[in-house]
């Protein structure tokens, strides 16, 4: 069992305190997630979403246009097994999302999603509007998962780092 598996679309913008990054780039939108260090690459340059994805991804498959001030994102190819939202409401791997992405203003993004899996749910749906503050300034900082694996080795290494502060108190 592992508590590092990755949020899924939407979810992943949604984590509380974990930011995100969005880089638009000549030919690529990229979202860069705090969490797990994971990204997502969104293609605006005019392709078509794959009939049949080859190969599934825990964030899909992604294209964007822009119509008037909102870049539209259609999603497809997922891997099934994460979630839409901490709620837990499941998804399969028929599973479609349209997102609009629009700046209110300077420092406000807006999202609107839909949700469409003709295998999990009886017709497609809405989500609320997310809302952003935008931090243009704001640096991703490292994040570490610990998984059932690693929080032995974690333990000893921050007990070994607690002994260590306590031995070198009394020397300053």
């Amino acid at each position: 069992m592992t508590y590092c598996m990755p949020h899924g679309v939407p979810d992943a913008m949604t984590v509380a305190g974990i930011p995100f990054k969005i880089l638009q780039m000549p030919g690529v939108t990229v979202l860069l997630f705090e969490e797990f260090h994971k990204y997502r690459q969104i293609h605006p340059d005019g392709r078509q979403l794959p009939v049949d994805a080859e190969q599934s991804a825990w964030y899909g498959y992604s294209i964007g246009q822009w119509e008037g001030d909102t870049f539209v994102v259609q999603t497809a190819g997922f891997k099934e097994g994460s979630w839409l939202d901490n709620n837990g409401h499941p998804h399969t791997e028929a599973l479609r999302t349209t997102e609009r992405f629009r700046r209110v203003n300077f420092g406000h993004m807006e999202v609107d999603i839909t949700i469409d899996d003709p295998k999990a749910y009886s017709r497609p749906w809405k989500s609320d509007t997310m809302r952003f503050t935008l931090q243009p300034d704001t640096e991703l900082l490292e994040h570490l998962c610990e998984n059932n694996r690693d929080l032995p080795v974690l333990e000893r290494y921050w007990r070994g780092q607690e002994q260590a502060g306590t031995s070198t108190k009394g020397k300053q």
